[in-house]
């Protein structure tokens, strides 16, 4: 896969040269680079380092090469190119405005998160007429079929903004999109299902983010027994925290009735990163693999 992207990379033009270093011969590379886990994806720009966390597939690793390699903030010079760019991303982050102190925020926050998603501009004719804007200059995401404006007071500051609004507000999710959202503050409600496009309620909740999974192995790991499919389950992706229904879930009502329940504190988190908890979540881990072997054999 590596070469066939560095082959791509070159055909259709871009900038990015593709290279790769055995951190095993040289080390003092890897340190320089703090490489921890390999294989490591690096994206050397300017006096920048960029590291890929996503999944490693070849149009994961081309996008990222794409957005990375380009320019921070992408104006959207016209209508027309805006609903262009609307149709192909799900999440779209938008400057409105000429220069600013919010437009330096927006592309300091930009350098920093370009690994994440892309920064676009526009003016404010550009928008949809449906589109409202109560301050001027204004940052908005457009996701899940609507638009949500930046709002300083309410929402904190820019980046934590950012990062909490980046995702669709349901979406299929695999390890890496949760390892990314252990930075976002919001608690995951997690179909595990082994169908693969199960049916979604639409549920606005700004407390949570909401998903299904493919298959139960990640999290038969988390919580150290096997779950049947399907299963609903939050995650606290900053320190590996779950929570149970008390009850099976199997209508909306039920969900919601256990949703509330996290948000009112009467269903109590369980597991956590502590070193008891993560050495018996490793025990677990080990023995389903020597057990999956020996049925294999």
């Amino acid at each position: 896969v590596w070469y066939e992207i560095g082959a791509e990379l070159k055909n259709i033009g871009s900038p990015v040269n593709v290279g790769k270093v055995d951190a095993d011969i040289h080390t003092s590379f890897a340190k320089e680079f703090r490489v921890t886990d390999y294989p490591a994806i690096k994206l050397l720009k300017d006096d920048l380092k960029y590291t890929y966390r996503g999944p490693r597939t070849k149009d994961g690793i081309l996008e990222f090469a794409d957005r990375v390699s380009g320019p921070l903030v992408r104006s959207l010079p016209s209508q027309q190119v805006f609903q262009n760019v609307m149709s192909r991303h799900g999440v779209l982050f938008v400057y409105v405005g000429g220069p600013s102190d919010l437009k330096e925020k927006y592309i300091s926050v930009a350098k920093e998160m370009i690994v994440h998603t892309y920064f676009f501009s526009a003016a404010r004719n550009i928008l949809p007429k449906t589109v409202t804007l109560e301050d001027y200059p204004a940052v908005a995401v457009f996701k899940d079929g609507t638009y949500f404006l930046y709002d300083e007071q309410q929402d904190g500051d820019l980046t934590s903004w950012i990062n909490r609004e980046r995702f669709l507000n349901y979406l299929p999710i695999d390890s890496y999109t949760l390892y990314a959202m252990g930075d976002t503050d919001k608690l995951v409600v997690l179909a595990v299902v082994e169908e693969k496009t199960p049916t979604k309620e639409s549920i606005q909740y700004e407390e949570f983010q909401f998903g299904h999974m493919d298959g139960n192995e990640y999290i038969n790991g988390l919580i150290m027994e096997e779950v049947s499919m399907p299963f609903i389950i939050v995650l606290n992706m900053s320190n590996d925290g779950y929570f149970l229904p008390p009850n099976k879930v199997e209508t909306k009502d039920q969900l919601l009735k256990f949703i509330d329940g996290v948000l009112k504190g009467r269903i109590k988190s369980q597991g956590g990163n502590g070193f008891y908890q993560r050495f018996i979540r490793m025990a677990f881990n080990t023995k389903t693999t020597l057990t999956v072997s020996h049925r294999t054999c």
